[in-house]
């Protein structure tokens, strides 16, 4: 029987020509670390992200659709701060409190694509 051990990485979808801008909410924002990518990959275009085991690669999708529904969802120290942060760069942001026991917000990168940040309530920094 075969197991899933961990999450390699996760996928989000850009259009061409998206990669300057989407540093402003990966890296600037999100504080996600740019790394390159492997050379046969690199022609495709899109850039991989990572910060510790959390690793995000934004691939080009020529017929790019956002996904408003479909979303990743990563634990951050403050979801506050981080929502108001990405509110005051411009960023859309929509407030959440329908799961319980967490603080949770949804960010919106550059194109459309939902991101979720999320803290159990009573958790540490």
């Amino acid at each position: 029987m075969t197991t899933i051990a961990a999450i390699d990485h996760v996928q989000i979808a850009i259009p061409p020509g998206g990669e300057a801008v989407a540093r402003a909410f990966y890296a600037d924002l999100l504080g996600l670390t740019e790394v390159p990518k492997p050379a046969p990959m690199a022609a495709r275009g899109g850039a991989w992200y990572q910060s510790g085991g959390v690793k995000v690669h934004l691939g080009v999708e020529q017929d790019f659709r956002a996904n408003d529904k479909a979303h990743v969802a990563f634990r951050v120290a403050d979801v506050a701060g981080l929502a108001d942060k990405a509110h005051a760069q411009g960023f859309k942001v929509k407030h959440d409190d329908e799961l319980p026991g967490h603080v949770r917000a949804f960010l919106y990168d550059p194109f459309g694509n939902r991101i979720e940040i999320l803290k159990p309530i009573g958790e540490g920094a």
